[in-house]
């Protein structure tokens, strides 16, 4: 069922196999703008701007998904089975939870907990945990390493809030050593693993619930080319 409800593309072939998603529709644009050669933008419903073009000599595209569980659960549903996208790489912020982690520096999501539902829909006998594709992590790693770029690798938290009605909250995801939070991660895993493509999680710091540092919207849109650096060499 093409063009679908969100995604107005109209036959399969335009988006690549590989996609980079952002939650902010303007950092897809970033991407496009400075990253990508002869970049023909395909999607602008409801503003969720999404692009395809060339990198390094590969092709390689790049939308927007919004923020939250709901919202990437669609977009990278309706990528995977409809537009054949085989590789989904999230790019993001995250706020970190252990001192060790600090603003700036870039998180890739090994594993998500989330205090979200989203699995229930799956009707498994137990509790699922989602987990990125290995292959991509491996890459991405390789990648930070040949760059010089120092990552933290490890477990994050996905959640449904992110104005929580217990501030402290976080403290008891922090004892299990969960590394950062941010809010769609889990959903892409879980969308992925069920239908058999990959997906990766790398997020940069943007703001520390230990040391209540942050930085500003402007440098999340455009300054956190590392993350954007590695994603895009994983193609």
């Amino acid at each position: 069922m093409i063009p679908t409800p969100h995604i107005n593309v109209k036959e399969k072939g335009i988006i690549a196999e590989t996609i980079l998603l952002p939650g902010d529709p303007l950092r897809a644009k970033f991407i496009a703008d400075n990253y990508l050669e002869n970049a023909v933008q395909f999607n602008e419903v409801r503003n969720m701007l999404g692009f395809t073009g060339i990198y390094k000599g590969k092709r390689i595209s790049v939308m927007g998904t919004g923020m939250g569980m709901p919202s990437i659960g669609i977009y990278s549903y309706e990528l995977i089975h409809f537009y054949g996208v085989k590789n989904l790489i999230r790019i993001g912020s995250c706020g970190s939870l252990q001192e060790n982690v600090k603003i700036r520096d870039i998180v890739i999501g090994m594993s998500s907990s989330t205090d979200s539902n989203f699995a229930q829909q799956y009707n498994l006998p137990g509790t699922y945990a989602p987990t990125a594709s290995w292959e991509l992590l491996k890459k991405a790693v390789d990648v930070a390493e040949r760059k010089g770029i120092e990552v933290k690798v490890g477990n994050i938290l996905s959640s449904d809030v992110f104005y929580g009605d217990d501030p402290e909250s976080w403290k008891k995801w922090a004892k299990m050593g969960v590394l950062a939070v941010e809010m769609e991660a889990a959903a892409l895993y879980m969308n992925a693993a069920r239908a058999g493509a990959n997906a990766l999680c790398i997020l940069t710091v943007s703001d520390s619930l230990v040391t209540h540092e942050a930085t500003s919207s402007e440098e999340r849109q455009k300054s956190f080319t590392q993350m954007m650096e590695i994603a895009l060499e994983l193609a």
